[in-house]
């Protein structure tokens, strides 16, 4: 291997490793109950408007926090607009034409600039919408750790590097999960975010026709659910054209898990995790056990969150633009941020 490419090689890794390792004291429950009170009911008022237009944009919000905190920890970069200096998020291989719904998290804080001016992070915002998301269709709700800050920047070459494709294989998943001290758990309860939403033709054009470089289809797949698929997408389709994650697309359930162990899986990266030994246990165990599905999913969901590059930061007022670079709006450390909060009680 070249030079050059192991030391892009060395850097990437490193940088993962920072994120993992970065502390997450500074996040806690109820951040803004004296500086915005209502903000975590902002949100979710907000959400509730947005399950009732679109039930699908729920789910897409929702995978927002998965492609936020993975990409230079949970700091909104994702949300960035490209500038004529920046490549931002919203563009790279695993985004572009996949990630949708940013119009939720513009309407989210424009009601939070209203009522509370530059104290919620857009960064924030996500972690909210994403847990009000489940709770909204039938899952879980907890209580999330909040006082994020946004990035400055975003990087599109940072999230073609790291994020995983539709094609990906269990043991592909588990070693990004483990860069970020995720465990083969997290991996499959977190995967049943996919309990919710819908996912394009393009993600599994490859499994119904050529899966590894056969010219043929994916056998794990059953036969009924493949011919399903076929006149889903047809190889002459619009590969934009959607199908349900699972039976169940609005409903937050186990039905994802139950699928799987079907054969029903509509992504690779889904029904691996049953064929792979390492995770079928536990995509068995939570086809059988909802209540246990959830309890290891809000685990997860928790555990990235915390995820941080400890990067400078600030509270942006549009979550597509960074602010204006200034003293006023730069904040190096999290801790300054927790004192400001008090002051402007």
């Amino acid at each position: 291997m070249p030079r050059s490419q192991l030391m892009t090689m060395f850097v990437f890794l490193i940088i993962l490793l920072h994120i993992a390792l970065v502390s997450s004291s500074n996040l806690r429950p109820g951040y803004y109950s004296k500086s915005c009170p209502e903000a975590e009911s902002i949100v979710r008022d907000v959400m509730k408007r947005a399950l009732v237009r679109e039930p699908r944009s729920v789910a897409s919000v929702m995978r927002f926090q998965f492609h936020d905190c993975f990409v230079n920890g949970c700091d909104g970069s994702m949300l960035l607009d490209d500038t004529p200096t920046m490549l931002g998020e919203k563009l790279s291989l695993s985004n572009i034409n996949s990630l949708r719904s940013y119009e939720v998290v513009d309407e989210i804080k424009e009601a939070l600039e209203e009522k509370c001016p530059d104290v919620v992070s857009c960064a924030d915002i996500i972690i909210m919408a994403s847990r009000d998301a489940v709770a909204l269709t039938g899952g879980p709700d907890w209580e999330v750790r909040l006082g994020r800050l946004d990035s400055l920047t975003a990087s599109q070459e940072d999230a073609d590097n790291i994020m995983p494709s539709p094609r990906a294989n269990a043991t592909t998943l588990i070693d990004l999960f483990d860069r970020f001290n995720l465990s083969v758990k997290d991996l499959v309860a977190l995967s049943g975010s996919h309990s919710i939403g819908e996912g394009r033709c393009f993600s599994i054009m490859f499994r119904l026709y050529n899966q590894s470089g056969t010219g043929k289809p994916d056998p794990a797949i059953n036969p009924m659910f493949r011919e399903e698929l076929y006149n889903l997408c047809p190889l002459d389709v619009d590969q934009n054209v959607t199908g349900n994650l699972d039976a169940t697309p609005t409903l937050f359930d186990n039905q994802y898990f139950k699928d799987l162990v079907a054969g029903r899986g509509f992504l690779n990266s889904d029904e691996t995790l049953f064929t792979f030994p390492r995770t079928s246990k536990f995509v068995r165990l939570y086809s059988k056990d909802q209540n246990e599905f959830f309890r290891d999913f809000v685990e997860g969901m928790l555990k990235m969150g915390d995820l941080q590059s400890g990067r400078p930061g600030e509270i942006r007022k549009n979550c597509r633009v960074a602010n204006s670079v200034t003293v006023d709006h730069l904040v190096a450390e999290p801790q300054n941020r927790m004192e400001s909060n008090h002051k402007s009680i």
